[in-house]
């Protein structure tokens, strides 16, 4: 082979080898810049979750924007903020308040028990029911079972004052009311099926949109503050005329037909 040969062989692979060194340059450069920008939109990605977490963690509860939510009445109240429920004859001269929490196991064996015969007072004329209802168990047992119920109650309510009624009874049978660290309440599917059990309410579309948009979550918000504000501190509670209601042992409620009988015709004629 010549020198001239030689040379121009030497000449066209440093050629080949300086263009192959530019092509990898070019794609060394390529890679960084891929890396860098894949850098960023994870940074950014990150940074976004960040963001959303945080926001999502600073949103309020359910029941802390219900706060805030406007106030729909029930229909069948009357008072400050509809929370004077009253149901019976308008002839009745007397009225019996009564103080539930409806996850409270012990307004649960009342109902069971002398449930029916309050009722028959009522539907007998003798006297009116006012009801004010509690949330003290979800603050207790942890949950919000006792807030879910009484809105469905109110949802309940603005169909008639029959249905709140049975719905009532409904809640507190020995079928469908739960332990009292069971929040079953909080599911708005179990409240509609308990619900379905009751004729006015059974497959009532308002009804079951009412307790699933939470309607009436800021009225069982200012249902629970009234009670907080009457200075009863358990229940069930009875009272007439101011005066509470008791058993044979003068502390708690009567938890028999017998004695809820003593203690509302002795009230009854005071």
């Amino acid at each position: 082979m010549s020198k001239r040969n030689s040379q121009a062989a030497k000449t066209a692979a440093r050629e080949r080898l300086r263009q192959e060194r530019e092509r990898q340059a070019k794609r060394d450069k390529v890679k960084r810049q891929a890396v860098v920008a894949f850098s960023i939109v994870a940074v950014l990605a990150i940074a976004g979750g960040i963001g959303y977490a945080v926001v999502q963690g600073n949103k309020p509860g359910q029941w802390e924007a219900a706060k805030d939510e406007k106030l729909v009445k029930p229909a069948n109240t009357s008072g400050k903020n509809g929370t004077t429920v009253v149901i019976g004859k308008s002839s009745a001269k007397k009225t019996l308040e009564l103080y539930e929490d409806s996850r409270c196991p012990i307004c649960a064996q009342f109902e069971q028990t002398v449930g029916n015969t309050v009722h028959k007072g009522l539907e007998d004329g003798d006297y009116k029911i006012q009801y004010i209802g509690a949330t003290f168990i979800d603050n207790g047992a942890g949950g919000e079972g006792s807030k879910n119920a009484l809105s469905a109650l109110g949802a309940a309510l603005n169909v008639s004052t029959d249905a709140f009624l049975d719905y009532k009874t409904a809640l507190y049978s020995t079928k469908y009311h739960p332990d009292e660290d069971d929040d079953k309440f909080a599911d708005d599917s179990y409240l509609i099926k308990v619900a379905n059990t009751v004729d006015a309410l059974k497959d009532n579309a308002k009804f079951q949109k009412a307790v699933k948009a939470g309607t009436y979550d800021r009225w069982a918000l200012e249902m629970s503050s009234k009670f907080d504000d009457s200075g009863v501190t358990g229940t069930p509670t009875l009272k007439m005329d101011g005066k509470t209601l008791t058993g044979t042992n003068s502390q708690s409620a009567p938890m028999t037909v017998a004695d809820f009988q003593t203690a509302i015709d002795a009230a009854l004629k005071a």
